[in-house]
């Protein structure tokens, strides 16, 4: 049912499901791609298109898109929202004048704050399926997209909020010692899915993955770019003129050496979870309705609502 739900949702938007189309990382590389702007200047839109908590616009003359999340109040990645994430990625995947895009968000002070809590609380198995499908379909997109993909964080960015920024081909973040970065599923007495894991060791390497994961620590931004969870450390003000530069210089090679480069560092971690997605679901399901993880996230919720008042 979940399954059929979320497929109906993607077919709407005339984006096919991942398991009724061949996958971006299996798909033949693009055609010859068109002139590049040049770096450091500002991206002027061709073509947008915008939902409700997703902005896009593509300039088509150098080829690259910039994301913007615009979900209030932090950027959860709701149901809704990661529905039309994957929708706006496959557009641009689809679309061969685009070659990369850059991910950043419209809001002041955060990146994306990570899965929905309210997603996993309270609701029906039914419900819990279709979630966990969309997250997965999210980062299968993102994780295997022929595109450049760039993350501009300009904000904090804690659990799934910085899976998103580790799917990405680089990661630039904005210098401010305020700002954090990290899995700290442990935190809320989750554990990171294996797919989430493997992304993370790719990386940063295995034993500063492990003592992250297991103390839940979210890294400011120094700290992040020590460890070598984020690529580069920029003013605010320059975040977006840096990450235009980035883009750039890896456009700048063939598209088909870099993809299958690409295609041949992350397929593995890619099948892996293809082939064991159903599992997956089922691990989700059986751990998010225990009553101990439900009393837990409850109790978060509570702690925000105060926090908000």
């Amino acid at each position: 049912m979940a399954a059929a739900t979320l497929a109906r949702r993607l077919g709407r938007s005339g984006v096919l499901p991942l398991c009724c189309r061949l996958p971006a990382w299996d798909r033949a590389t693009r055609p010859p791609p068109s002139p590049l702007q040049p770096p450091g200047l500002p991206l002027a839109p061709c073509r947008s298109f915008s939902n409700n908590k997703i902005q896009v616009e593509l300039d088509e003359s150098s080829g690259v898109a910039m994301m913007k999340f615009k979900s209030p109040p932090v950027n959860s990645l709701s149901l809704e929202f990661l529905t039309e994430f994957s929708i706006s990625l496959e557009k641009l995947e689809n679309n061969k004048a685009c070659r990369g895009v850059i991910i950043t968000s419209a809001l002041p002070k955060i990146f994306s704050s990570g899965l929905d809590i309210t997603e996993m609380c309270g609701k029906s198995l039914e419900h819990y399926t279709e979630f966990w499908r969309a997250v997965q379909e999210m980062w299968l997109r993102l994780y295997g997209s022929n595109m450049v993909t760039v993350a501009a964080v300009n904000g904090s960015s804690p659990a799934g909020g910085c899976l998103v920024a580790l799917s990405c081909d680089y990661r630039i973040m904005a210098e401010n010692p305020k700002f954090s970065i990290g899995l700290n599923e442990a935190q809320l007495g989750i554990v990171a899915p294996f797919w989430f894991k493997d992304t993370f060791v790719n990386v940063v390497g295995h034993r500063i993955a492990e003592r992250s994961l297991q103390l839940g620590s979210l890294h400011p931004a120094p700290e992040a770019l020590k460890l070598g969870l984020v690529d580069e450390l920029v003013p605010e003000e320059k975040l977006m003129e840096k990450a235009a530069a980035v883009m750039a210089q890896w456009l700048a090679l063939p598209d088909h050496a870099r993809q299958l480069t690409k295609t041949m560092m992350r397929k593995a971690v890619l099948d892996r979870l293809v082939a064991h997605r159903e599992d997956d679901i089922k691990n989700f399901i059986s751990f998010v309705s225990k009553e101990s993880i439900q009393k837990s996230l409850r109790m978060y919720m509570e702690m925000l609502k105060k926090r908000k008042s």
